[in-house]
């Protein structure tokens, strides 16, 4: 069995919770792991707030996040209509098959991955130690097993998307195998 959900969201702080605890509500009914939840949920925040703080669009106000539980893995993706991540944050070097990095068209700088390592060829913001920009993208590689960032060809706007591998409690519903 699986579970799928999408959620198309307003582009306001209050949505960051509302995904989180949905994510968190699922995964607790699902029977995954305390401590793999929360750690999806911490990634799932940080890319919804990436879109809320940098996802601006004047078509839209709104990001999309779908999630999908399915087997052994969990796939997270958001996207936000903004101008997309700059060309040094969809570019940088692939770590250890870790994080893949892709641009498409609309790869340039300014978009909405500013100050995740734009300038300094891609690797981490910087700065002072205590610099906030592009820690949210570092905190996703590190929870996730599997992350891409990348833009929306023709369309524009950014789309993190990310995998982890689950670990079930032993009265899981939805155990794999």
């Amino acid at each position: 069995m699986s579970i799928w959900w999408s959620l198309h969201l307003r582009r306001e702080a209050a949505s960051v919770p509302l995904a989180r605890r949905l994510l968190l509500g699922t995964m607790e009914t699902a029977g995954v792991d305390p401590e793999i939840s929360f750690e999806l949920a911490v990634a799932l925040s940080e890319a919804c707030a990436n879109a809320v703080e940098h996802g601006l669009n004047e078509r839209t106000d709104a990001y999309r996040v779908t999630a999908c539980i399915d087997g052994d893995m969990c796939h997270i993706e958001v996207t936000d209509p903004g101008p997309g991540f700059p060309a040094a944050t969809v570019s940088r070097a692939v770590r250890a098959g870790v994080t893949e990095s892709v641009a498409g068209p609309g790869g340039s700088p300014g978009g909405s991955g500013a100050g995740t390592g734009a300038g300094n060829g891609g690797g981490p913001p910087e700065g002072p130690p205590i610099a906030e920009d592009g820690r949210g993208l570092c905190l996703i590689e590190t929870l996730a097993d599997h992350v891409r960032f990348h833009n929306r060809p023709n369309s524009g706007g950014a789309v993190v998307s990310f995998d982890k591998i689950l670990k079930w409690r032993d009265d899981a519903l939805l155990k794999a195998g």
